[in-house]
């Protein structure tokens, strides 16, 4: 009789708490600790919980390397990365497409000091030109692409120098090198930095690819369906999330875009092969 009345209690119980949402863990590639993480996307995963129901996790990753491994391994679920970035994960880990998250005024530029002597593109031959971290999409890649469509090859036309970006700023200024590759915010940035001094754009790159948020190719149909409907039908929601971590208002103005597909990459494909990197199967550093 007692273990009737106690299995009915648990059937009662049962009945009542309702189903443990699904845990889908988040990562981000270019934030580093789980306190950063949950600064700048706290507002994201409670926004995603929202609308999807699912059990959003931020998950921290410490390199780009151990993104691709916790995918493969399925530690983690979801991933935004950067364009250069995804390009090798596609062949490390084979990752599903879900949503290009847009940066406006995403470009890479070149510019030189305005009242210097580099006047045009041509009088970069056989000077140096500096670039951002080796690998990023639009302070290395970027900019290196637009001096290539401009007829200046990667390294010969020109020495090609990496440089922090202040460095590179007061490298310029003092005429150890000719041009800095630099992407739009990160202009604004030097010329904030360096209030009296004039600043010319000589090159403009196209618009760069968008990062993009990408799922472990073994992730469940439906938790995927659930997750791109998100983006489809409350992407105002999820923005607003977004844009509530300060490094994040590279995103305002942006949208979340559905109609992505692999090939929208090849562009950034490209840029590698200009730099002298032609297989895609590990970052660059």
């Amino acid at each position: 009789m007692i273990r009737t009345v106690i299995a009915a209690l648990a059937l009662t119980v049962a009945s009542i708490v309702p189903a443990l949402a699904e845990t889908v863990k988040f990562a981000v590639t270019d934030i580093e600790g789980l306190e950063a993480l949950q600064q700048e996307f706290g507002g994201f995963e409670e926004a995603l919980e929202k609308v999807t129901g699912l059990d959003i996790e931020l998950f921290p990753v410490s390199s780009r390397a151990a993104a691709v491994e916790a995918m493969n391994s399925g530690q983690i679920d979801l991933v935004l990365t950067g364009p250069a970035e995804y390009v090798v994960m596609k062949e490390l880990a084979e990752p599903k497409i879900v949503v290009a998250w847009q940066r406006p005024d995403y470009f890479a530029q070149i510019a030189v000091l305005s009242d210097g002597s580099i006047r045009s593109l041509e009088d970069l031959k056989g000077k140096k030109v500096s670039f951002g971290s080796v690998g990023s999409t639009s302070q290395h890649l970027g900019p290196a692409q637009a001096l290539t469509d401009a007829g200046l090859n990667y390294n010969v036309d020109y020495e090609a120098v990496i440089l922090s970006r202040n460095v590179a700023a007061e490298a310029l200024i003092r005429g150890d090198i000719a041009a800095i590759g630099l992407n739009f915010g990160h202009l604004a940035s030097v010329r904030k930095a360096f209030p009296d001094t004039a600043f010319t754009v000589l090159a403009r790159g196209r618009d760069l690819p968008n990062d993009i948020l990408v799922a472990r190719k073994d992730i469940a149909d439906d938790v995927l369906q659930k997750v791109r409907v998100a983006f489809v039908e409350h992407g105002k929601e999820l923005m607003e999330g977004v844009l509530k971590g300060d490094d994040n208002q590279k995103f305002k103005g942006g949208f979340f875009l559905t109609d992505v597909k692999d090939s929208d990459y090849d562009y950034v494909r490209s840029m590698y092969r200009t730099i002298g990197v032609d297989t895609f199967k590990d970052f660059v550093n």
